[in-house]
């Protein structure tokens, strides 16, 4: 089989190249080059193509090969920063996604699976906005392309995916540096990246349609979070609490009206032993 992974050097993105170099053709297409390199130094099997996803003709490059399969995991993520980026983070999140879905209407895959978020769920901000239009695109798509299989799954937060909050905890706990907590009552969605991996491909498998597909997932608020990293890396330096910020929310929703808080929580103990 022969799979095109966007965003194949992220946190998320590297381990399912892994998955899925074994016994297949993959294509990855990210922006940045010096990760590309280093991924196929690690897979040499792959083709990496550097490009952005806004871009057709990078799109039109990934797809010249006619993948089986195509796994969207590109996207400008940064809640904070997109409020004030709105134009980069629609041209990731929305155009980007469009983009994707014309070219899969061409080629035709047997499918193109696409994560998205919990704040998809619950709209306060840009961010989740533009992640809501791309759930969105994904159900029109299966109307207009019926012989592919569009399906979404919608994540909580990928525990130290790239520039999280807990990899900024980890470098600051480290140096014995301030640490910043926004609301430590304020609860959030967990995944370990390899059960984030494993949902991608339950969702091709169990997703009825192209709507979100909701995992049950469970949660911990920031303040027993903070403590066990402090547990895992060491005190900080001192703990400034700053409030929530713009395009965030107390509690998080993956859909239904579940909110994190109402959901099955993880110990202090627990969620440590995800840390790394």
């Amino acid at each position: 089989m022969k799979y095109l992974v966007f965003g194949g050097t992220g946190f998320l993105g590297e381990k399912l190249v892994e998955r899925l170099v074994t016994d297949n053709e993959v294509i990855v297409v990210a922006r940045n080059e010096g990760k590309l390199i280093s991924l196929k130094e690690k897979f040499p099997s792959i083709d990496i193509i550097p490009g952005d996803i806004s871009d057709s003709w990078t799109v039109a490059k990934a797809f010249n090969d006619k993948p089986d399969g195509v796994f969207l995991l590109s996207a400008f993520k940064h809640v904070g920063m997109a409020e004030n980026e709105v134009l980069q983070c629609v041209k990731s999140n929305v155009s980007g996604v469009l983009k994707v879905l014309r070219a899969s209407m061409v080629t035709k895959p047997k499918f193109v699976v696409l994560t998205s978020t919990d704040k998809a769920a619950q709209v306060s901000g840009v961010y989740g906005a533009t992640k809501l239009i791309g759930e969105k695109l994904f159900e029109e798509a299966e109307r207009l392309n019926p012989g592919t299989k569009y399906r979404v799954v919608r994540y909580g937060n990928v525990i130290k995916s790239t520039g999280s909050f807990l990899t900024k905890w980890e470098e600051k706990m480290k140096n014995r540096e301030e640490i910043i907590l926004t609301d430590p009552n304020a609860t959030r969605f967990f995944w370990s990246r390899y059960e984030a991996v494993k949902l991608i491909f339950e969702c091709l498998e169990k997703a009825p349609d192209a709507k979100p597909w909701v995992p049950k997932m469970k949660a911990i608020s920031m303040g027993k979070a903070l403590k066990a990293c402090q547990r895992k890396w060491g005190d900080a330096s001192h703990v400034k609490i700053i409030g929530l910020q713009p395009g965030e929310n107390l509690h998080e929703t993956m859909g239904g009206g579940v909110f994190s808080n109402e959901v099955e929580q993880y110990s202090v103990e627990e969620f440590e032993k995800f840390l790394f």
